[in-house]
């Protein structure tokens, strides 16, 4: 399979970096399977992707891994394979932890962790049986640091490092690559969807999401990223800077952290 025809499975494409990374790669010729939960919104960003036809439709919901071994086996089948998946499905949280039920926590942790994991899982003996594959995991800034507001969150994105990068490890000998792609604020909706210490929807745009990263421009970088098989790399402005001064500086990494509205 050539270069510019490869299958590329996007979870999570109905809309903010999905929808945009759709756009970005049908425009390089590749065979697209476009997944999240709503087949409406699927609809139209397939047809406003350069050229529909080869975008595949294929609805999923990361909290039902029970049906994640016929999609598979379906994703499969639609172009004789798959070359690369990029997990990018997934909710965010703006909550102080004593606000937030433990349904909340539950509930991001399933679809944010376990639904990717067993959606990977899923595709995985495929990949195996083939020696050859491309797992790409869309975690977040606050999957290499903790920040207020997003306890659960951030804990459900630690948790997909932790995964990743062991599998990483396994799969070396197998001719599998895993990046873990962490971005920081992109002008997406996710905090108008980010859920609340009740579960509801926050419902509202906090001001660094708005004046974040465009997408399509977040789209061509993590383009550029996956083509040179990062294992991981961060997308976005100076908050990318956090995860040094984190890891080199980490007492003036709290403070700046206590410092800040981040919310």
């Amino acid at each position: 399979m050539s270069e510019q025809k490869k299958v590329i499975w996007i979870t999570g494409a109905s809309s903010g970096i999905g929808a945009a990374l759709a756009k970005a790669y049908c425009k390089t010729g590749a065979q697209l399977i476009i997944s999240a939960r709503s087949e409406e919104k699927l609809l139209e960003i397939k047809e406003s992707c350069s050229d529909s036809e080869d975008v595949t439709i294929l609805p999923l919901d990361l909290a039902k891994p029970h049906t994640f071994e016929e999609l598979v086996k379906k994703a499969w089948e639609l172009n004789d394979g798959i070359d690369l998946i990029i997990n990018n499905a997934g909710i965010s949280q703006r909550s102080l932890a004593i606000d937030t039920g433990i349904d909340v926590d539950r509930k991001l942790m399933e679809i944010n962790y376990l639904g990717t994991v067993a959606l990977s899982k899923a595709l995985l003996p495929y990949f195996m049986e083939r020696k050859k594959g491309h797992i790409a995991v869309v975690t977040s800034l606050v999957g290499k640091f903790g920040s207020p507001y997003r306890t659960g969150y951030s804990a459900s994105k630690h948790a997909l490092h932790g995964f990743f990068d062991s599998l990483r490890a396994e799969l070396h000998e197998f001719n599998i690559d895993v990046s873990l792609i962490c971005p920081g604020y992109i002008a997406t909706n996710v905090s108008v969807n980010a859920l609340t210490g009740d579960g509801s929807p926050l419902g509202t745009m906090d001001e660094a999401t708005a004046k974040g990263l465009h997408p399509d421009i977040c789209a061509q970088k993590i383009i550029k990223g996956l083509n040179k098989k990062k294992e991981e790399f961060y997308v976005g402005g100076k908050e990318t800077y956090a995860v040094y001064i984190k890891r080199f500086f980490p007492g003036l990494f709290s403070k700046i952290l206590n410092k800040a509205s981040v919310r």
